[in-house]
């Protein structure tokens, strides 16, 4: 069996999450009560379902302590599971709460919604710190849906490495692992006929190809990561998100994320994502 547990923040996409994962064909449970959740998967397990999603929010309190343990317990028993968990920047949850007119699940007398947010980060850490987490501040439900899809292609008990690229001025993912920069590097911005082109573009990477600096980094990085990819792995990670930053997310980082991307994927399970390109 195939257990993906979709968790995360209220207005992080949690239903869009869980309504990909019907489409594909799995048994969706939503917001299941935690002490149910081994109970569950066998009941499920026993009837022949092979491919199960269950959601799981704030709304259990305490026992979301419980879900390490639990899922360890899965795994010694056979079951592949892939814990997910969506979150976002507050300033893009407020937005969505502000725009359906719907109050936050723990909202109780006086509480502010920031106060609500601060609760339930601290109420879903234990199962944030074991999940692949997907930044949902600047997405698209469209962009959301596709990432998610990719995901689920990842062959069953392979550690997913993942390669992002991203704007700076709309700040650092919240999923991100490992973070590198690339600003220092000649811009194909500023170059006009290169401007409206991307990363992934074969003018932009001939200039950037031109450039001594972007090899040498390149390579760097490349080495950083094979270096310690294999320790990461020793840890348990399922996935590790490795995020390239430059001004726009369009031209720099999308080129290191291809290229990084190409140089892996000969013997690891990858994705990549541009979180700046349209989708």
């Amino acid at each position: 069996m195939q257990l993906v547990l979709v968790s995360g923040l209220s207005g992080s996409g949690k239903s869009i999450a869980l309504n990909v994962l019907e489409d594909s064909g799995y048994y969706c449970i939503d917001n299941l009560p935690v002490k149910l959740l081994q109970e569950s998967v066998q009941l499920l397990r026993d009837a022949g379902n092979t491919r199960v999603a269950m959601s799981i929010d704030a709304r259990s309190g305490g026992s979301l302590g419980l879900i390490p343990g639990y899922l360890d317990d899965l795994k010694a028993q056979g079951v592949e599971v892939r814990p997910l968990f969506l979150e976002a920047k507050d300033g893009a949850l407020i937005r969505r709460f502000s725009e359906t007119r719907r109050h936050h699940p723990l909202a109780q007398g006086n509480i502010t919604l920031e106060e609500c947010l601060a609760r339930e980060r601290d109420l879903l850490s234990p199962i944030a710190e074991i999940s692949h987490r997907i930044d949902t501040s600047e997405l698209q439900p469209n962009a959301l849906r596709s990432w998610i899809r990719d995901l689920l292609h990842v062959a069953p008990g392979n550690a997913l490495l993942l390669f992002e690229s991203f704007a700076y001025k709309q700040g650092v993912p919240l999923d991100a692992d490992l973070v590198f920069d690339v600003r220092c590097l000649p811009n194909p911005f500023y170059v006009a006929q290169l401007r409206p082109m991307t990363g992934l573009d074969s003018e932009v990477a001939a200039f950037l190809e031109r450039e001594p600096q972007v090899s040498k980094m390149l390579a760097d990085i490349g080495e950083f990561v094979e270096t310690w990819l294999p320790a990461y792995r020793g840890d348990n990670r399922g996935y590790l998100t490795v995020a390239i930053g430059c001004t726009g997310g369009r031209h720099r980082s999308v080129y290191f994320a291809e290229r990084l991307a190409a140089r892996f994927r000969p013997y690891a399970a990858v994705v990549v994502r541009h979180r700046n390109l349209a989708t």
